[in-house]
């Protein structure tokens, strides 16, 4: 797909193998994931740090691919250590300032809205138990991301039916290729600016 080092970004109790950040890895050249010492306990501090490890550590500025409680751990990262990042797919952000968030995931509240600093790409969904579209919408305003609607996909894990999935694959491809060109393109939703 490129030459361009990608980093995976997992999110809570990490992602199996059917799904498809685990196909990512296996399948594209230069594709590697962050490794956390603890998936099920999540610290932010610590999660922050490997994934800073990670991106200096990267041959070239990389491309982040995030799911989860992994956008959140990039967009924290991204406001406490800047680093050369190509840009970022962030996919099903989680809301750790709903209710019922379980207590695992607290530490990384409240969502982080700063701006980044690369250009990045949200894909949220309308049926994520995990984050209502308005606040994923809002997120995506925040960071200065572009918007994709991805529909009633559930969290866009392998529960949900997505252990291949061609729609990121071509999300990532356009993130590479706009990004090579140094414009922003539209998705056939809407993109957040702030």
């Amino acid at each position: 797909m490129s030459g361009r080092p990608i980093l995976i970004v997992p999110g809570w109790t990490n992602s199996g193998p059917e799904h498809w950040q685990s196909r990512w890895e296996r399948e594209m050249p230069g594709c590697r994931r962050v490794q956390q010492r603890d998936w099920d306990h999540p610290d932010r501090g610590e999660w922050i740090a490997a994934l800073d490890n990670a991106v200096r550590a990267a041959p070239a500025p990389p491309v982040l691919v995030a799911h989860s409680l992994g956008c959140l751990a990039v967009a924290w990262w991204a406001a406490a250590f800047p680093a050369p990042v190509h840009g970022a797919l962030l996919v099903a952000p989680v809301d750790v300032e709903q209710a019922d968030t379980p207590a695992e995931l607290r530490s990384f509240g409240p969502v982080p809205i700063a701006r980044l600093p690369f250009p990045s790409t949200v894909v949220a969904s309308r049926s994520d138990p995990y984050a209502a579209f308005d606040r994923a919408r809002a997120f995506a305003e925040a960071w200065g991301a572009r918007l994709v609607d991805a529909g009633d996909a559930g969290h866009l894990n392998a529960a949900s039916g997505h252990g291949p999935w061609p729609q990121g694959e071509r999300l990532l491809r356009e993130l590479l290729e706009v990004m090579g060109t140094g414009e922003r393109g539209e998705e056939e939703a809407c993109r957040g600016r702030s």
